[in-house]
């Protein structure tokens, strides 16, 4: 069975084009999303996962309409191949149920993995020249210790949490999350 996936990213675009595009290509069932494609939550995307048995293609119209990220797809694609089916982009002519396209894609995924280890490398390399320089990453502290002090002496003297937060210019959450340190 052809099951074809169509994804656009807002009620403005129009699927017709991709779905014109499967049907044309033999899919007998076509899921649609309207979401972004970096969306976690694709619920047609499921259902057309769920409903490949062994032997079945899913169909989509390029891959960019599947995955945002060459990640996102090679997870899909061994998602699919776990099914026994085949993944099939007709713009890309990618068809992993030929052993050139299999290829191809598992070097795309090989790709992938390599950049993400340099990207990690080059990530802690980074931090690591920051902490030898003396600067650490992170969000500025929202209170200095003068300020600490400050709100104690508003509180001790009679003033709400509340009232001291305000004069410190933090929010009550803020303050309590100080004084408890």
């Amino acid at each position: 069975m052809r099951i074809g996936y169509v994804q656009v990213s807002t009620t403005d675009q129009s699927p017709d084009l991709q779905s014109q595009a499967l049907a044309a290509d033999g899919c007998e069932r076509i899921f649609c999303d309207i979401a972004s494609g970096t969306s976690a939550t694709r619920p047609e995307l499921a259902r057309a996962l769920d409903m490949l048995r062994p032997g079945d293609h899913l169909v989509v119209w390029k891959l960019d309409r599947l995955g945002r990220s060459l990640p996102d797809l090679i997870q899909l694609g061994a998602q699919i191949e776990a099914k026994g089916a085949d993944l099939v982009s007709l713009t890309d002519r990618i068809d992993t149920s030929s052993a050139g396209s299999r290829l191809l894609f598992r070097l795309l995924g090989a790709i992938s993995d390599f950049e993400r280890s340099l990207v990690r490398e080059r990530t802690l390399a980074g931090l690591a020249e920051a902490r030898r320089k003396g600067r650490t990453g992170g969000r500025p502290k929202a209170m200095t210790d003068k300020d600490l002090a400050a709100a104690r002496a508003l509180i001790v003297g009679g003033h709400s949490v509340r009232e001291a937060a305000g004069r410190i210019g933090v929010s009550v959450p803020t303050l309590y999350r100080y004084l408890r340190q």
